[in-house]
């Protein structure tokens, strides 16, 4: 798929199907978030790759927005150093995982953002990592309507040379 593609067409999937992520995908998909840029190439994410079903189950019940992270056959936790810029450098690596499994036939959504420090002593993660978001894996379990988003459009959010000239 072209890049545009998958920006266009990716849509959060909260629904899996009982198979596994190739690992040829999983690689990938972490290779994905190692390769995003990050400030002054710090570099300040951690990710843990989980595929055990009982860790998801355990995973799935920490986090109170994302139940449906036990029905995936794969997530990633994505945690952070202590940084000024970690929580943007680990926001890039993020998208950059979920849509390089996008364009793979793989979905995803971001879980995260409410108290997920009680995931660390889950899987021996120090606790100077903080836990920016767990990222549930899978092919969806149902035909997702692609590139059907609803937005606003263009020219209510972008603006040229000044707020009130619009972008059209």
């Amino acid at each position: 798929m072209e890049v545009f593609d998958v920006v266009r067409t990716v849509l959060a999937v909260r629904q899996f199907q009982e198979k596994p992520v190739p690992e040829a995908i999983v690689r990938q998909v972490v290779e994905a978030g190692r390769l995003t840029a990050s400030s002054m190439n710090g570099q300040p994410w951690r990710f843990i790759i989980v595929q055990n079903k009982e860790t998801l189950r355990r995973l799935g019940a920490l986090a109170r927005t994302g139940r449906y992270i036990a029905q995936a056959p794969l997530a990633i936790v994505v945690g952070m150093e202590h940084s000024v810029f970690a929580v943007s450098d680990a926001s890039r690596a993020i998208q950059s995982m979920i849509l390089t499994a996008w364009a793979q036939g793989v979905g995803s959504n971001w879980v995260g953002f409410d108290n997920l420090k009680h995931v660390n002593p889950v899987l021996d993660i120090p606790e100077e990592i903080e836990i920016l978001a767990i990222l549930p894996f899978g092919h969806p379990a149902h035909a997702i309507g692609k590139g059907q988003k609803e937005r606003k459009p263009l020219g209510a959010i972008a603006h040229r040379e000044r707020w009130d000239h619009p972008f059209a």
